[in-house]
């Protein structure tokens, strides 16, 4: 009799059992994040840690495991993103095509051209648009080992990661393709009517890799709160770093005239001298904060 009289309370009162949840749901998850983004990891030398891996080879597969669930859900949010930039994909390739008057002047000779170039464009702008997901997918995975600071400081530039890379993105759109399409399309005098594989190949691969190239100072102040960088050793650095700076500016820019080259290497060399800034505040607050505990 006990029995059933448990089971009928429960039964009754699971509906505000259910509304309780709910209603506490959010502060467990505030109070979680809390603790996530304001414990400190236990602090192991580099080698230590990695002599404890050797030693212990199931801790790397711990990591390993990890590493898989993150790349997975990396992937279903690259999908989505794709699955929504598709239904927009023509309007996007119509802009794109703008530089030489739409998409109207471009022509497909090939019977899948057409197919392969909105496929392009649907995973270029579906990256773009995953873009957040994909870097607090790699901040959660990496955040563990991370102090509390370089943690925080972390999940704050996430929204960062579009920032410089949609600016890479418009500088090369509004400032480079308007100076070096004019030269590519009319060089030696030859009228140029481009295939719409080619142009878009050429120009999503320009947006693409500079858009990256804009990543640069966030890389340097990862690899900076992590220790691996000094800031130090970019400043001293920098005249060797200006010559790969026009190495890869060379390679990246679709013309050969100097213009274009140095409309490329100028935003660059400026993204490196941000990236000692960074540093230089990633270093500061790492030591702030050994000197805080100590």
């Amino acid at each position: 009799m006990r029995k059933i009289i448990h089971r009928l309370w429960r039964i009754i009162t699971f509906p505000f059992r259910i509304l309780g949840k709910v209603a506490v749901f959010p502060f467990k998850a505030i109070k979680r994040a809390y603790i996530f983004l304001t414990e400190e990891p236990e602090d192991q030398p580099l080698t230590e840690a990695f002599a404890t891996t050797v030693k212990q080879p199931s801790a790397l597969l711990e990591h390993l495991g990890a590493l898989r669930k993150h790349l997975t859900r990396m992937l279903i949010a690259l999908v989505i993103g794709i699955a929504i930039c598709a239904t927009f994909t023509t309007n996007i390739i119509d802009f794109l095509s703008k530089p030489i008057g739409g998409i109207n002047t471009l022509q497909a000779i090939d019977v899948t051209e057409s197919v392969g170039v909105f496929m392009r464009v649907a995973l270029f702008a579906g990256f773009a648009l995953a873009l957040p997901y994909i870097a607090f997918e790699l901040w959660l995975f990496a955040a563990p080992g991370l102090h509390a600071r370089a943690r925080q400081m972390g999940l704050v530039g996430i929204p960062l990661t579009l920032i410089f890379f949609m600016g890479g993105i418009l500088f090369s759109y509004y400032l480079l393709l308007p100076t070096a399409l004019p030269f590519l399309l009319t060089f030696m005098g030859i009228h140029t009517i481009p295939r719409v594989s080619s142009y878009v190949n050429f120009v999503t691969s320009l947006l693409f890799w500079i858009g990256i190239a804009f990543e640069f100072p966030l890389v340097i102040y990862v690899l900076s709160l992590m220790g691996f960088v000094k800031p130090a050793f970019l400043a001293k650095q920098w005249r060797i770093a200006v010559v790969l700076i026009a190495i890869l500016a060379a390679a990246i820019t679709p013309t050969v005239d100097p213009v274009n080259m140095a409309l490329v290497m100028a935003p660059m060399i400026l993204l490196y001298f941000l990236s000692i800034g960074l540093s230089q505040m990633a270093v500061l607050g790492r030591r702030r904060k050994q000197f805080e505990s100590a």
